[in-house]
Order: structure tokens, then C-alpha cells, then sequence
């Protein structure tokens, strides 16, 4: 089973993330559309920043591209066994449900799949990866030092695993879903440990999609 390692957060970030946890736990029931009635869990969290990388065709693409966009960022491989494809399965769900329930909103949002595995997870790779699940979510891969610089960026443990007789290997890392504003600000992180049928995460989003 593909072990993954909690996230490494910093002093600044550890609160902020603590804060988040409790207060998705309350807002479970508010009705989407009602907008939020507090601060975003992660406000002031230090996630997230410039990077560059390369989408399904080679085309370099750039953090600062998604301006104007909210922006649901995943990182995780292709190749990983179990957690990546179930999270990025329910984030689809969620997409496809709040497309349902508000397509206004929904269009303002760019999902964003990045891989921690670029040896193998080529452009063509992550493409075909992402679009399995949605044609709404984008996968990008790029060098091993552009990957490193977009999940140090952005509070992302990777690591690794030892290499197997057949020569695979997994890699272990830290597995949260989350939501910026249109700025590139950090909002809050999307319950992608949900098993649903997307509710959770569309109505997450409609909280604090404008």
C-alpha cells in the first residue's frame, strides 16, 4: 500500500492549517451560495508561489498564468497505487456536482493535478492521467528541480520509496487537496478523504467561490 507521510508544515503555516481542520468541520451544512460567514481557514498561510512547469504538450505553464482563477491544486503521481487516484477522483466528482449546482461558479475554477514523480510522469503521462478523471482538471510535470521548487512552494512532502525487485517503486508524500483565490491565496483545503458523491467538496467550493 502506498504509505503517505503528513505534510511538514512550518510554524507560520501549522496554526492556519489546525484553524482549517475545525472550522470545514462546522461549515459542513451551510448551504452553498451563502457565502462564508469567516475568515478562510488558511488566510495568511504561507502556501503556494511561483513555479514552471510543462502541461501534456510541452507548453511551459506558470502559476501566474491562473490569474484571475481560483485554483484547486493537487499534487500527487500517476503510477501511485491507491490515495492519488481515489483524491483526484473525488475532486472530479466535486467539480462535476457544483457544474450541476452552479456553472457560473465552476467556470471561475482551474483544477491543477502536479506531479512529485517526474522520472516517470511524462507531459503526456500527467495529461492522459488528468483528463481520465476530468476534462477540467489540468496535470502538469516538469524537471526534477522544477518540481522540487513548485512543492517547496507550496508545503509539499515528497519522498521517494525503495525501489522494488521489478523495479518500481512508490513515492511518499503528502496528500492535500487546496483551494486559492483568484490572487493565488491560499483559502482552505477541499475533504477529498470524503467517499461521496462530490457533495462535500462542491459545497466546500461554493463556500468559497465568489
Amino acid at each position: 500500500m502506498n504509505r503517505i507521510a503528513k505534510p511538514r508544515p512550518t510554524r507560520k503555516l501549522f496554526a492556519p492549517l489546525a484553524l482549517g481542520a475545525a472550522l470545514m468541520l462546522s461549515s459542513c451544512g451551510e448551504p452553498a451560495g451563502t457565502g462564508p460567514s469567516q475568515d478562510p481557514p488558511l488566510a495568511g498561510a504561507d502556501i503556494g508561489g511561483p513555479f514552471e512547469l510543462v502541461d501534456k504538450d510541452g507548453k511551459t505553464v506558470r502559476w501566474s498564468d491562473f490569474a484571475g482563477k481560483y485554483r484547486v491544486v493537487y499534487f500527487g503521481y500517476t503510477y501511485c497505487p491507491d490515495i492519488c487516484p481515489l483524491d483526484v477522483q473525488r475532486m472530479a466528482r466535486g467539480l462535476r456536482q457544483l457544474k450541476k449546482d452552479d456553472p457560473a461558479k465552476v467556470a471561475k475554477i482551474q483544477a491543477i493535478f502536479i506531479t512529485v514523480d517526474p522520472e516517470r510522469d511524462t507531459p503526456e503521462k500527467v495529461g492522459e492521467f488528468a483528463a481520465a478523471f476530468s476534462d477540467d482538471i489540468i496535470g502538469l510535470t516538469g524537471t526534477p528541480e522544477q518540481v522540487k521548487q513548485a512543492a517547496d512552494n507550496f508545503r509539499v512532502y515528497y519522498e521517494k520509496g525503495q525501489a522494488s525487485s521489478a523495479g518500481g517503486y512508490l513515492v511518499n508524500h503528502s496528500n492535500i487537496t487546496y483551494l486559492f483565490d483568484p490572487d493565488g491565496k491560499p483559502l482552505a483545503t477541499l475533504p477529498t478523504d470524503i467517499n461521496d458523491d462530490g457533495a462535500a467538496i462542491s459545497a466546500e467550493l461554493a463556500k468559497w467561490v465568489n
